[in-house]
């Protein structure tokens, strides 16, 4: 019984370390438990992720700040910057939700403005073909999350998912 009760101690010790945002998800970025929705200027946002790789001005004054976390890593952030400096919001942007929106004929921009800097660009030239391809977390797995372009139109004609294979 006792075990049971340190053992049960131990994990939920564990869980209250991880740490949570206030939507109740597991912090997956060291700082960001330090940035507040309407609080953190984007000075803030800096200070804890660093330069951005991208800053997007958008029409109505607001400011998206890319950060992708790769090209090993498994995340995207993009945090939306309101017209007053303050963070509006933030979110990981490498889901399956995201991967869903890119269609064919989507421009190479508005796939960059939908997933952020791809971990890896090829041309296969023969095939007039061009793949981006973003690494993700599928439950425990890795995969690459691909879009491919026709060179000639910079349009997208599909998207695949591969399997991460890790050399060792």
């Amino acid at each position: 019984m006792r075990a049971s009760l340190r053992k049960l101690i131990l994990v939920a010790a564990s869980l209250l370390l991880i740490g949570c945002d206030e939507q109740g998800r597991p912090i997956e970025e060291p700082g960001l438990n330090k940035l507040g929705k309407g609080v953190s200027s984007e000075a803030d946002v800096r200070m804890v992720m660093g330069k951005p790789e991208t800053v997007w001005e958008e029409d109505d004054g607001t400011r998206t700040l890319e950060y992708p976390k790769g090209p090993e890593g498994a995340r995207t952030w993009m945090f939306i910057i309101d017209r007053d400096g303050k963070l509006q919001d933030y979110q990981q942007v490498l889901t399956s939700q995201n991967f869903a929106r890119i269609q064919p004929g989507l421009s190479r921009d508005e796939v960059r403005r939908i997933l952020g800097k791809p971990g890896s660009v090829v041309q296969f030239k023969r095939k007039n073909e061009e793949v981006w391809d973003w690494r993700f977390l599928d439950g425990v797995d890795t995969k690459m999350f691909n879009v491919h372009f026709d060179m000639s139109t910079g349009k997208v004609t599909q998207t695949s998912i591969s399997e991460q294979h890790l050399p060792g």
